[in-house]
């Protein structure tokens, strides 16, 4: 199950009543203030792995990552097999075979199951080609932010590949469709006017309800 958090006080807040087996942070915000929290329950003997998310992918925000105790570090956009890979390989080293790991993305209905390549939307399970399953995967795995379409074209066709302009729009209608996704009111994808789109999960936020008590 994956959980997320808008504001480093939310995911403290999240941490604090969820004991989740990996943390995930954006270390071009206020990653470091996350990890100051990850560090301190380090400190009573719970560690906790982490892996950064970065746009920026220069060599000091790195090493700044790494420094604030990250396992990892991912520069975005990425492919969401490489995060699962990645998120694999942390979780084999901290915890070796003493818990087993099911690859599913839930984001309020939609659960995604990365290992057995299946989508439900509540009780249905939806039968999608393998690019609509990779892009759903890669606007789900960056929910909240929006994702250009540039970065789709480079991501799902590679950085050579030279598409008709409306590629990226046709297979975002298709997707929207077997999610039955109104664009007018979106449940899942949102257009954002010259930019993309962005992944917009029907869920609470426990954790920051909790930070708002």
């Amino acid at each position: 199950m994956i959980r997320t958090a808008s504001t480093a006080a939310a995911a403290t807040a999240l941490l604090d009543e969820w004991q989740p087996h990996l943390v995930l942070f954006d270390a071009d915000l206020d990653g470091k203030q996350v990890m100051q929290h990850v560090a301190a329950r380090a400190g009573s003997g719970a560690r906790l792995p982490a892996i950064a998310l970065t746009r920026r992918g220069d060599l000091r925000t790195k090493l700044a990552a790494f420094d604030w105790g990250a396992d990892d570090i991912l520069t975005i956009p990425f492919a969401p097999e490489e995060l699962l890979a990645r998120v694999v390989a942390v979780l084999r080293r901290s915890y070796s075979d003493a818990v087993t790991f099911t690859p599913v993305i839930q984001l309020g209905e939609l659960e995604i199951d990365i290992l057995n390549r299946t989508v439900r939307v509540g009780q249905s399970e939806l039968h999608l080609t393998s690019l609509e399953q990779s892009l759903l995967y890669l606007l789900a795995a960056n929910a909240g932010r929006v994702v250009t379409r540039e970065e789709i074209l480079d991501t799902l066709w590679g950085v050579d590949y030279v598409a008709e302009s409306n590629v990226v729009d046709r297979q975002i209608r298709n997707l929207r469709a077997r999610l039955q996704n109104d664009w007018k009111s979106p449940r899942f994808i949102a257009t954002i006017p010259g930019r993309g789109y962005r992944f917009v999960p029907t869920f609470t936020d426990h954790a920051a309800d909790a930070a708002s008590r």
